[in-house]
């Protein structure tokens, strides 16, 4: 997987892509990301990618020419690469996108500054449009090292342990269970005794219920969507009437 990175601030990407998991898979040749700035495919004395928007109004507005140079010249070497703007106005982006995007030979990440895109970049270079919520950000180089981040879990060898991934929240649509590790009691607070037994169907048991609980009373709407087995639900059901 090639992640290719079009910005206008390329150097917000050397540290945080060096560190932890995503520097050692570089490293290791796991994946591989190529920032570019999108002044080198830029015309004129000054290099200019944005200009004032036709009709008035505050700010300036990405221009199309050095984007699309930029997108054709990328895609020249790979025809196949997604290309992904982040803005605002795109879909929320999700675990199974994630997941989805993993499976992609490459992907191109499109990070916008001032007001936005002149909109001809979104009708006839771009594949998908995400955002990460209802809020704006100064530009889209922020957005692009999350979704990088949560894409690179899913390529091979990227975690160390290859089922940390699967157990993720979200992976099932539920969110994860609670986790313990030594001591074994810390001011005051007790492991439950069930992750000490030793038995891992106890052990998987009370996992599984307690994904379900956590979900319920952080976020219930993922219930609805949860692909719930007979059992779940009914799990679901007594915890429902345990909390009235």
């Amino acid at each position: 997987m090639i992640f290719e990175v079009l910005s206008l601030f390329p150097e917000m990407f050397t540290s945080p892509m060096e560190e932890s998991i995503l520097g050692r898979a570089i490293r290791q040749q796991l994946l591989g990301l190529r920032v570019h700035d999108l002044r080198d495919w830029a015309e004129g004395r000054h290099l200019q990618t944005d200009d004032a928007p036709y009709g008035g109004g505050d700010g300036m507005v990405m221009k199309p020419e050095p984007v699309g140079r930029a997108i054709d010249a990328l895609k020249k070497q790979s025809p196949h690469r997604r290309v992904l703007l982040m803005t605002p106005q795109g879909k929320p982006f999700k675990q199974q996108d994630a997941v989805r995007l993993a499976q992609e030979e490459g992907l191109i990440f499109l990070c916008g500054r001032y007001e936005g895109f002149d909109e001809r970049i979104r009708q006839s270079m771009v594949d998908e449009e995400f955002s990460l919520g209802d809020f704006v950000l100064t530009g889209g180089e922020l957005p692009a090292m999350v979704m990088i981040d949560a894409i690179a879990r899913h390529l091979p060898g990227v975690l160390g342990n290859a089922g940390s991934a699967a157990s993720d929240s979200f992976a099932d649509g539920l969110l994860e269970y609670p986790q313990y590790t030594r001591p074994a009691e810390y001011r005051g607070m007790r492991v439950p005794d069930v992750l000490v037994s030793g038995d891992h169907g106890r052990i998987a048991d009370w996992r599984r219920e307690q994904q379900l609980l956590r979900t319920l009373l952080r976020r219930p709407e993922l219930l609805e969507a949860a692909d719930l087995s007979p059992q779940d639900k009914t799990i679901v059901e007594k915890l429902q009437r345990e909390l009235q």
